[in-house]
């Protein structure tokens, strides 16, 4: 029996992606960000290597700062932000490097790296750095979108048919809404706790309990 491997970012990952290239004018940046409702914009170099990314935050410097003196008191540590207001192509205003990740890395790994820079879209790139999709917060929730069944199906066959091959036909697997409950009796109370935890770790799972139970041993 073969074990359905994890999502990758490749299977959730927007394959068509807004994108500027380092010359790209303000206006043309703020232009794009607001026509295809996107948070940010890789900058690509060349055949399109990801050197960089443009944030609403980036572009919102040239607004908050309007008018303020970086030489000021209190104001040399913001430097990198003043830089940004005076910026009037993608080069001078974009985050460089750009957090990027791999197409075969997990939905978790890039979880990870979102919270880690706390960002919402991560440019998703081959070995040379190309750029080949985007994946934000919102795509990593789509395997929350799998159906009940879908998930009644892994369960019984990742968990329950592996952990208990001799008592898998008086266990019952139900699933409601993301949340996972398996009932029945099993040979082996030590396996238990395990059924419980691999069951929450199926992708797509909201929660899973456990009410199985394993006859008493004189």
């Amino acid at each position: 029996m073969t074990r359905r491997a994890p999502h990758r970012v490749s299977d959730v990952m927007t394959r068509t992606v807004v994108a500027v290239g380092l010359d790209a004018r303000f206006k043309e940046i703020v232009a794009a960000v607001n026509q295809w409702q996107v948070t940010a914009v890789p900058v690509l170099e060349g055949e399109g290597r990801v050197v960089g990314i443009v944030s609403e935050a980036d572009l919102l410097a040239k607004e908050e700062l309007r008018g303020e003196d970086a030489t000021m008191i209190g104001q040399r540590d913001r430097l990198t932000d003043y830089a940004k207001a005076g910026a009037v192509t993608a080069r001078d205003v974009m985050s460089s490097p750009a957090v990027t990740i791999p197409a075969d890395a997990t939905l978790p790994e890039a979880a990870r790296l979102m919270a880690q820079h706390g960002i919402k879209r991560l440019p998703v790139v081959d070995g040379q750095g190309i750029l080949k999709g985007i994946v934000s917060r919102a795509d990593l929730l789509k395997v929350f979108l799998r159906t009940d069944k879908e998930l009644a199906d892994e369960v019984r066959r990742e968990v329950v048919d592996r952990l208990f091959p001799v008592s898998r036909r008086d266990i019952r697997v139900d699933v409601s809404e993301g949340r996972v409950t398996i009932d029945g009796t099993v040979r082996d109370a030590t396996l238990i706790p395990v059924a419980e935890r691999l069951a929450r770790a199926v992708e797509g799972v909201v929660d899973a309990t456990c009410h199985l139970e394993a006859p008493s041993t004189p």
